[in-house]
């Protein structure tokens, strides 16, 4: 990924933990790496194929001049969301914020934080077996549209699936999404919690009748696993109802455990399984 640097910005800003330094304010220097696509902008020699990094320098300047933090934390944190929220081309941002004249009250150079943010790209599987099916699916593929720290949102042909897990109930309708989001896999976790709480969804037997479900199926190509989550989802491999809708928005995908691409694994299954699905 290409990168456009920019070193030392000066800001006089009033961030801080005590009173003073919020009331006073003190110098601040910002360092920061733009990851984008630069190759267009180096062919055709166009400034709108690229990030005016003189722009970014005001941007950043007046944010922070705007905003008042206690933490250089904080400061930095809000500044690299706002960077990638406005600014369409970048994919991944780093943020180094230094504070040269912190009140440590001993000798030092510099106290600074650095932190790396950027746009990741998820797969979900979406099913819903109670009420208007459609209509909660919809509704919670808008609520998603709605968020600012997730863009890009493809959905899937939704089909028309049998139950899974053993317990009777009616048939589902599945379908898969693609997006990008600035969430972490739990802050993406529980956004998509409070979505199917929103459809009314009441968790109370497992694998049991659900007005609407989301769950991550893959994130990036991260390998992740504790007690509430785990990346790829644990049993994609084996459900023709997450598979069959995934592989029209990722057919080449490779599952970074099994080696497998979403196709290779939807193949497979199909030889193991008979089924019948429905469009609509």
């Amino acid at each position: 990924m290409d990168q456009i640097k920019i070193t030392g910005l000066k800001v006089f800003a009033h961030h801080g933990v005590f009173e003073e330094e919020t009331r006073n304010g003190q110098d601040f220097f910002v360092n920061a790496a733009l990851y984008l696509d630069c190759r267009k902008a180096g062919k055709c020699d166009s400034l709108a194929d690229s990030v005016d990094y003189g722009e970014v320098c005001h941007f950043m300047t007046q944010f922070l001049q705007n905003h008042t933090y206690r933490l250089i934390e904080a400061a930095a944190e809000h500044l690299a969301t706002e960077l990638l929220l406005s600014h369409g081309r970048l994919f991944f941002v780093e943020i180094e914020l230094l504070k040269p004249n912190a009140p440590i009250g001993l000798p030092f150079e510099n106290v600074s934080v650095s932190i790396r943010r950027g746009w990741h790209t998820v797969f979900l599987s979406v099913g819903s077996n109670m009420g208007d099916r459609e209509r909660f699916i919809r509704d919670g593929i808008r609520r998603l549209c709605s968020i600012p720290q997730i863009r890009d949102v493809a959905v899937s042909d939704l089909i028309e699936t049998a139950p899974y897990g053993g317990v009777c109930q009616q048939d589902f309708l599945n379908g898969a999404v693609r997006l990008e989001t600035l969430f972490t896999p739990h802050e993406l976790l529980e956004c998509l919690h409070a979505a199917e709480a929103e459809a009314g969804r009441v968790r109370t037997v497992r694998w049991g009748p659900r007005t609407l479900d989301l769950d991550i199926i893959f994130y990036d190509n991260l390998v992740f696993e504790d007690a509430d989550l785990m990346i790829p989802h644990i049993d994609m491999q084996n459900r023709m109802f997450v598979l069959e809708p995934l592989s029209q928005l990722c057919a080449y995908y490779r599952h970074p455990v099994l080696g497998k691409t979403v196709s290779e694994l939807l193949m497979s299954l199909k030889k193991t399984e008979d089924y019948d699905e429905k469009r609509i």
